[in-house]
């Protein structure tokens, strides 16, 4: 008799942690008419398309994503490991990437027309200023657990 416990097989899309492969990824935008391009690809960068003028980034490093995104008129690092999402300006932008790139990150473009969203609509008629910087999920509690030393 076969057992009904089928001993699951490894992945390479996606592992115990939740950790999804860049394939995954690439086919969930698909979805919804969205393509990836390798920002540092030789093909890309014959474009000389500056930054500024994308809509969206998905950066990868080791087994954590995050998205750099354009609402309204301006950019965001919506990476969860901050307090919260961080505004970029037009200007630090290209520089915010190179440095992700010297970190090792690997950053992709996102192609198409992106879903509508409320935060495009609020930030296409109104501007953010961002007063404080967020600061890294845990890094107020490192401070001070170390100025207790």
């Amino acid at each position: 008799m076969e057992s009904i416990f089928h001993e699951k097989q490894p992945s390479g899309n996606m592992d115990d942690s939740g950790f999804f492969s860049i394939q995954v990824i690439s086919n969930a935008l698909s979805v919804w008419g969205l393509e990836l391009i390798l920002f540092n690809s030789r093909e890309y960068q014959r474009l000389m398309i500056n930054p500024i003028n994308e809509k969206a980034f998905i950066c990868n490093y080791k087994e954590h994503w995050f998205t750099i995104r354009k609402l309204g008129q301006q950019w965001f690092n919506l990476n969860s490991l901050l307090t919260g999402p961080e505004l970029i300006s037009d200007t630090y932008l290209a520089l915010f990437l190179a440095q992700l790139q010297q970190e090792g990150y690997s950053i992709f473009v996102i192609r198409g027309n992106l879903p509508d969203c409320d935060a495009e609509q609020i930030l296409g008629i109104m501007k953010v200023q961002q007063q404080q910087r967020p600061k890294l999920i845990g890094e107020d509690e490192a401070q001070s657990s170390s100025g207790m030393g």
